[in-house]
């Protein structure tokens, strides 16, 4: 392990809306950069309502800031009926600010909204970076149709030249799946501080706990990341299950979290009727069950296509097109590069249509069949990346001796 940056502190903000995808992220990067550095520690300041689901390994600490729900048409909401949005706002902006003057971090690392929801984060970021502290930009491989974001930069008032704010933009992906900020009119200074990082690797914890009675044969894994939004894949699935031919496997349904508790109910009620059909409501350590399972259907945000990449998994995704394209722009390309197929949710929406792809997953190729083993050194380039940024300088080390 490595002891150079012994002491040193790294903060983390994660806005965390509705979902489980940039809590997992950030949560994965925490838990990489305490492995490999010790006495290193890091604070994750996160808006998920669920984050005391998860399990943190030592030196891996989270500050919980109010809720926000994120709406189908893209604006925000107070998770908490009796607080307004301005006021839950000013409250999370206050609490990061007074988090990072209290824990005084070396590198203050932002994941994927570049001022923070609703520019939250633009104090707390300027008198961090005017304080000579590592700001560091984290991007995912896609972030949405350019066309779509560019009007909400320009509409928010994001930056191109990020180089004000950041020390380092990465970007958790590799170039073959696109470019994040092109299109967006970033400046040529912002590109010159881009890191593609790869795809952050996963595997199954020591810590991790195991769901209960998973099927013993391999089996196919339906999941839908936090369930909010996961209906329609969920309903199509057992739809295709419900008639013949169907796939030969087992299937294991995870609805998430978030999805509705009148819609699990139904789910779990045709599930009943079912052979080899199983129904979990949430469990916070999924590498178990994606290193278990034989294949994958899911919707394919970010965390879920790491872990098939990662545990090299055959998957079906069947990507959702609204309130982003992100989903539906990393299934095209994730496909065409060979590493997944893909079913348009917004096409041919039968049964038949689902049980087709299905059986045809169960003897696709596996990513690594198509150089996916090489797309996942995102930890560890991080890890050099952190290390790079903040590691005492020799003059430092000469001056204290």
């Amino acid at each position: 392990m490595d002891a150079s940056l012994h002491g040193k502190r790294i903060l983390i903000y994660s806005h965390d809306s509705f979902g489980l995808g940039h809590l997992r992220r950030c949560r994965a990067i925490a838990h990489a950069l305490v492995d490999h550095f010790a006495g290193l520690r890091v604070l994750i300041v996160s808006g998920s309502p669920i984050i005391g689901s998860f399990d943190f390994k030592s030196r891996v600490d989270f500050v919980r800031i109010p809720g926000v729900v994120k709406l189908r048409g893209g604006d925000y909401t107070s998770l908490s009926d009796h607080i307004d949005l301005s006021q839950t706002l000013r409250l999370r902006s206050s609490i990061l600010d007074q988090t990072a003057k209290t824990f005084s971090p070396d590198l203050f690392l932002v994941d994927k909204e570049p001022l923070g929801l609703k520019g939250e984060v633009i104090a707390t970021l300027k008198r961090l970076k005017d304080g000579g502290v590592s700001t560091v930009l984290g991007l995912r491989d896609i972030l949405d149709d350019p066309v779509i974001l560019r009007k909400e930069w320009d509409k928010r008032g994001t930056p191109r030249d990020l180089e004000k704010l950041y020390s380092e933009l990465w970007v958790f992906g590799t170039p073959s799946m696109g470019n994040p900020l092109a299109e967006l009119g970033v400046s040529r200074e912002s590109f010159d501080r881009m890191v593609y990082t790869g795809y952050l690797r996963r595997s199954v914890p020591d810590i991790a706990k195991a769901p209960v009675s998973l099927p013993e044969d391999p089996f196919l894994l339906v999941t839908p990341g936090g369930g909010g939004d996961g209906e329609t894949l969920v309903d199509w699935v057992l739809s295709a299950l419900e008639q013949k031919p169907r796939p030969s496997k087992s299937v294991v349904i995870v609805m998430g979290p978030f999805m509705a508790q009148a819609v699990r109910h139904r789910f779990q009620r045709r599930a009943a009727v079912l052979a080899d059909v199983q129904m979990i409501t949430f469990n916070a350590n999924m590498e178990i069950l994606m290193d278990r399972a034989d294949g994958i259907v899911a919707m394919g945000g970010y965390n879920t296509f790491c872990e098939i990449l990662s545990f090299n998994k055959r998957a079906l995704l069947i990507p959702r097109s609204t309130p982003r394209m992100e989903q539906t722009l990393r299934a095209h390309r994730a496909a065409s590069l060979g590493l997944v197929s893909m079913l348009n949710g917004d096409g041919d929406r039968s049964p038949d249509a689902m049980a087709k792809a299905l059986i045809h997953l169960e003897r696709q190729s596996v990513p690594f069949n198509h150089g996916a083993d090489q797309f996942l050194d995102g930890l560890e380039v991080i890890c050099n990346r952190v290390k790079t940024l903040i590691a005492p300088s020799e003059e430092a080390h000469q001056g204290t001796g």
